[in-house]
């Protein structure tokens, strides 16, 4: 596994007299591309002090089971840490590989415990293939099954999980967190990896940190339970932020020949919603033009919509955005229409 320096170099289309070529002047005209260095040194800066006054306040409180408290907020900013990382993997802060993928490392590995190497190996792949089958990693996710060729097959426990899943996606969230730390460990011990004892030392001073930090203040019960609650809450979190995007959404066969610009556009649904909405999710709510721009800093994207959606509205393409309650409906009808393909004759 090769950690690459740009997820929007990896997605990147043929453009000439395509479409999406005509669309990328009008968001190159307007600036759109352009870094900007000032929101983000604010973002890190307040996540950073957040993150930094957080743990300093589990140090005061001491040995308290008000400290579940503690481990809700720290659920909060560790999601809001991983949405930095996400940028940066995608070279939306700096325009230098060497320093995305240094901020990158620090906040995945070092703050939050991910591997930033195999989740940028994972996530190229589904921004070069999203929907697609064979091709994109989001949707071969076990014990769930997001088409139905995927449910028939299945028998036992996988075929119980898989007919209820329409109503155990939100709890299997809750193991998110743990998915992604046992695949991180694996990536960065089992396979070829770029700077690979970087992400072995930072990964291990998480774990040494964090430990050390829970069971020094807390008592063995209260530590149990405490990284049982934070690591679940971060869990949901982040699974809640990236669900809606693509869930429900046309899948495409595998080898499928549809451009670029179709295919992010008509496999991805947008979140329509306030800035709290904006923030609360990353900027991931603009999913559409985050796909067809994955290198375009995270606060332009509310602008790109506009030219996005006029452009869609022009060349009679379907733009799909709905609010978060509706897109969570979706996902969930989807996954339980999946679900029946699983049951008995």
């Amino acid at each position: 596994m090769l950690i690459q320096s740009s997820l929007g170099a990896a997605a990147a289309p043929l453009r000439s007299g395509s479409q999406y070529a005509q669309l990328s002047r009008r968001v190159k005209q307007a600036g759109l591309l352009d870094r900007r260095p000032g929101h983000y040194g604010v973002r890190v800066g307040v996540i950073g002090s957040a993150l930094a006054a957080t743990w300093a306040v589990f140090v005061i409180v001491g040995p308290s089971w008000w400290q579940l408290f503690t481990a809700v907020v720290l659920a909060v900013l560790f999601t809001q840490v991983g949405f930095l990382g996400h940028d940066a993997g995608h070279r939306q802060i700096f325009r230098s590989g060497r320093a995305n993928d240094a901020l990158g490392m620090l906040h995945a590995n070092l703050l939050i415990g991910l591997s930033f190497g195999w989740w940028i190996d994972k996530h190229n792949r589904h921004h070069a293939n999203p929907n697609t089958e064979g091709a994109d990693p989001d949707i071969v996710v076990a014990p769930l099954a997001f088409t139905a060729d995927q449910a028939r097959p299945l028998q036992g426990w996988r075929a119980a999980v898989v007919r209820w899943q329409g109503y155990l996606f939100l709890p299997l969230l809750t193991l998110e967190a743990l998915s992604l730390h046992v695949n991180s460990v694996v990536a960065v011990f089992g396979g070829r990896m770029k700077r690979r004892p970087t992400e072995v030392a930072l990964l291990g001073l998480h774990a040494a940190l964090y430990l050390s930090a829970v069971f020094l203040v807390l008592s063995p019960l209260q530590g149990v339970v405490f990284i049982l609650v934070h690591q679940a809450l971060f869990g949901v979190y982040l699974g809640s932020a990236f669900a809606p995007n693509h869930k429900g959404m046309p899948i495409l066969p595998a080898g499928s020949t549809l451009d670029f610009f179709h295919r992010q556009v008509l496999t991805s649904r947008n979140v329509r919603g306030s800035a709290f909405i904006d923030v609360a999710l990353g900027g991931l709510n603009y999913q559409i033009e985050h796909h067809l721009f994955p290198s375009m800093p995270r606060p332009n994207l509310r602008r790109a919509q506009v030219l996005v959606r006029e452009f869609c509205r022009e060349h009679g393409v379907e733009y799909c955005e709905t609010t978060l309650w509706r897109s969570w409906r979706e996902v969930l009808r989807h996954l339980d229409t999946v679900g029946g393909a699983s049951k008995p004759a």
